[in-house]
């Protein structure tokens, strides 16, 4: 009998706009809560990874060991291919792979990491299954995701109101759960758990430089990606709406007191030896 596959749908897909932020991702500034439990010899599995920064910088970290980063997105792997290459490193390769039916045998990994992967699949609980069965007994699981909901900004543009109501509910439409940081530790011990370290990350926008690029990437996004032709397809938003919401982006990007963070949830969660 075939493995339930992923039902949730990617939301942002890989526009330009999409992979200008995924690319501007570290170890150092999406994954410092599991970079302490690394060890130069230890094999691990990045699932979600996108144009492969972070993956990487992982395998930066373990000189001795091995990374594999692996995506549903077969386009973006050459990417991420491309990224190591211009690394020069050897310890890296990448695949094709589904979280909810992972193609690699039982405790073959040290580490097992995804990073705002949870918040769009079809099942998190049962990803998190495969994640653990895949983990050698004493390894880690490392989770990070977003939590749209709790997202703060200041001031208070009327339009991003908009926009945040309007990406959520793509996203469940779409399958996923974009309140995932929340619900990680409750998700982990569901799917088998009992050693989990919970705790949470930030990413702020404050500088001139970091508001034109946090702004300038999402209108570009409202406007042209896979995200904007589910909300208008779905009937969540039309155009002119996303036109609108698109320009609320430009002017709090144009606010000298402009602020914004991004809390994520993390959890760390060890296999029993």
């Amino acid at each position: 009998m075939p493995k339930q596959r992923d039902t949730a749908v990617y939301t942002h897909g890989h526009h330009e706009s999409v992979l200008r932020s995924h690319t501007w991702r570290t170890a150092a500034n999406s994954a410092a809560y599991l970079l302490g439990s690394l060890e130069p010899r230890m094999r691990i599995l990045d699932i979600g990874c996108g144009p492969g920064t972070i993956t990487a910088d992982l395998a930066e970290l373990v000189p001795d060991g091995h990374v594999t980063g692996v995506d549903r997105a077969a386009g973006v792997l050459e990417r991420a291919r491309a990224t190591a290459g211009e690394r020069g490193l050897s310890n890296v390769d990448f695949a094709v792979a589904d979280v909810h039916a992972l193609e690699y045998p039982d405790d073959t990994f040290c580490v097992v990491h995804a990073h705002q992967v949870l918040q769009h699949v079809g099942d998190p609980v049962r990803a998190l299954r495969e994640m653990r069965r895949v983990t050698r007994p004493g390894g880690y699981v490392a989770v990070r995701d977003a939590d749209y909901a709790a997202m703060t900004w200041y001031p208070r543009v009327p339009g991003l109101d908009d926009w945040l109501d309007l990406y959520r509910r793509v996203a469940r439409a779409n399958g996923g759960e974009p309140d995932a940081g929340r619900r990680l530790r409750s998700w982990a011990l569901a799917a088998g758990f009992t050693d989990v370290t919970a705790t949470a990350g930030t990413w702020t926008y404050a500088t001139d430089a970091e508001r034109e690029w946090w702004s300038g990437l999402w209108a570009d996004r409202t406007l042209a990606s896979a995200y904007a032709e589910r909300a208008v397809a779905g009937g969540h938003a039309t155009e002119e709406r996303l036109r609108a919401v698109s320009r609320a982006w430009r002017e709090w990007g144009e606010r000298q007191d402009g602020w914004f963070a991004v809390l994520h949830g993390e959890i760390l969660c060890r296999k029993e030896a």
